[in-house]
């Protein structure tokens, strides 16, 4: 049995403000789930912070390539140090954003060790780049092609290791039906995504554990688990940046991820987006801190 240790990254760097004057409040994300007692419900160990750089518009632009930019490869590399230690050491890193950015942490500290595979779990791809969109500008929702190598050199290149990830070592689950763009591209890229509807098809548990197999090859060195919480459905997870509606209940969600998390090859996850700023009674942290451990709740297979 390995050990759960829990790691803040509280950064909301990949996020554009809400709101003139405003910055985004999911930075929030890795108290509000401490104080539904996640330390201790997981009996994890303490993994301390990551603190970031300040949230800063400065004289950013539309245009000006990815907002934040420096102090998002900054913090990139001051996660990846972190998550790598706990990696190296046979801890299982459960990581507490924060918005999606800082998988970029966990992609570039498992280039540094090895070649590794990434299951995202999310509403939408997190593949906007300069191929495919004049806007980019947020790494929350290019930080899966910024991870491929597509993207500005100063964050798709860091240490030299373009690309942190294989593009046929990445898998989507949860991403909406409706999203056919997003889904045609993958297609082409022959990077398989799991909607919604596949799910309801064919059964999460299922599908999760065919896709923990693939995952279980001599060429990977194992995989990671990223859970942006816009998954769930608004009707149970409006806390969010893009509440986009016909997502999963809090029920699939838990099929879903329990078999990639039992897997021992499954080094490590994160949890990102649930903005407590827009959860003011705390419900929707209550229920996304039962969802992670019950989904948590696992012993390890083994590797």
């Amino acid at each position: 049995m390995r050990n759960f240790v829990v790691l803040d990254a509280p950064s909301n760097l990949g996020l554009r403000p809400p709101a003139p004057g405003t910055v985004p409040g999911c930075y929030k994300l890795a108290g509000a789930l401490r104080e539904q007692r996640i330390v201790q419900r997981l009996r994890a160990l303490e993994g301390g912070v990551v603190v970031p750089p300040r949230y800063d518009r400065g004289e950013w632009r539309e245009g000006d390539g990815v907002f934040n930019a420096g102090a998002i490869a900054a913090y990139t590399r001051r996660l990846a140090d972190r998550i790598e230690h706990h990696v190296r050491a046979g801890d299982f890193p459960v990581v507490l954003g924060g918005d999606c950015s800082i998988n970029l942490g966990a992609a570039l500290a498992l280039r540094r060790i090895g070649r590794y595979g990434l299951a995202v779990v999310d509403a939408s791809p997190d593949f906007r780049h300069p191929g495919n969109s004049e806007r980019v500008g947020a790494a929350g929702g290019e930080e899966v092609a910024l991870a491929t190598g597509r993207g500005q050199e100063d964050l798709t290149d860091l240490e030299g290791l373009k690309p942190y990830l294989r593009d046929e070592d990445v898998r989507y689950f949860g991403i909406r039906d409706y999203f056919e763009e997003d889904r045609a591209e993958l297609a082409d890229l022959k990077i398989p995504v799991v909607t919604v509807g596949d799910l309801r098809e064919w059964g999460a548990e299922a599908l999760a554990s065919v896709t923990r197999q693939a995952f279980e090859i001599p060429q990977l060195d194992g995989f990671w688990v990223h859970l942006d919480a816009d998954v769930l459905d608004p009707s149970v997870m409006p806390a969010v940046d893009s509440p986009d509606p016909e997502g999963l209940t809090p029920d699939e969600l838990v099929a879903l991820l329990r078999p990639l998390l039992a897997s021992g090859h499954c080094v490590g996850f994160n949890v990102t987006i649930y903005d407590p700023d827009l959860d003011p009674e705390g419900t929707a942290g209550a229920l996304l801190t039962d969802i992670v451990v019950s989904a948590l709740d696992v012993t390890f297979d083994a590797a």
